[in-house]
């Protein structure tokens, strides 16, 4: 369908990229219908089917956000979920995927659903595929808990990105999908970093005595499965950390400039913004 203000259906609208997207959407003049499992415009729940197609109404564009899951369960999941944007009338879709996934084999679920999009000539994509977020040390896994960042990637380094440059990026794609039409970015932080030198940036600006704490692969998934992880994403944490510690982690490049006009943030200047977020983080 075709409106003078286009619609989009943003996916996990109220998590750490969905809600910066709808704020740069909503400042670019698009209307935004968010989707989550509560406090959202529209209920959505990739476990609930009935939820799926009642979201899709009077939308034209949709940022994509998929559950972790195995590869089989997860393409007919989203595929049965494309296939009714298609339906819908949807022009364009915005994936958010993960940094490498065009070099992953088939069967990883990201990969799949990338593949899927590749495949579909319905309505146009976008692939966004960013490096490990910035927000991770405030907001996810990276958390320091009793003065100790615990990952296991070593000396590796990954190229850090600020989740506002991620949802910049993803927003043009949705404001604009004309100008993106099959373009796959992959935003990334200035520098790369080990964990170690973050650990170092965010002790040095907050006062706080924070390290990082490398630890055995197999037991760091264990606990975090046991602290309330999903099982199925131990696969991907295992990968993802691999990455990393081999070597092959993020590199900047220039896609953040390249699409929103602008260098992406430093960790410098994101920990200074965040700081207030490390207080007492040691104790």
């Amino acid at each position: 369908m075709t409106t003078s203000t286009p619609t989009v259906l943003a996916l996990g609208g109220t998590g750490t990229t969905g809600s910066r997207l709808v704020a740069k959407l909503a400042e670019l003049g698009l209307s935004v219908q968010t989707a989550a499992r509560h406090g959202a415009d529209v209920r959505f729940d990739w476990n609930d089917s009935t939820t799926h197609r009642p979201a899709l109404e009077g939308v034209d564009r949709v940022y994509l956000m998929t559950p972790v899951m195995g590869q089989a369960e997860l393409t007919d999941l989203v595929g049965t979920f494309l296939d009714q944007a298609a339906a819908a009338g949807v022009q364009h879709v915005t994936y958010l995927s993960a940094y490498g996934m065009d070099q992953a084999p088939p069967e990883v679920g990201p990969r799949a659903v990338e593949l899927d999009l590749l495949g579909r000539t319905d309505f146009t994509h976008s692939i966004v595929r960013p490096a490990w977020f910035m927000q991770n040390f405030s907001e996810g896994h990276l958390v320091p808990v009793d003065g100790f960042i615990t990952v296991p990637t070593g000396e590796g380094t990954e190229a850090f990105v600020d989740v506002e440059d991620i949802a910049a990026v993803a927003a043009a794609t949705l404001a604009d999908p004309g100008a993106h039409v099959g373009a796959a970015y992959a935003p990334t932080g200035p520098e790369a970093m080990t964990v170690g030198d973050a650990a170092h940036v965010i002790a040095t600006i907050t006062g706080q005595p924070i390290k990082h704490a490398d630890i055995d692969r197999k037991a760091w998934i264990q606990a975090s499965i046991a602290a309330g992880l999903p099982a199925d994403y131990s696969g991907m944490l295992a990968l993802l950390t691999e990455t990393i510690a081999s070597g092959h982690g993020s590199q900047p490049n220039d896609d953040v400039a390249q699409v929103t006009g602008r260098p992406p943030t430093t960790f410098t200047d994101y920990v200074r913004r965040t700081a207030s977020q490390w207080v007492g983080a040691h104790q």
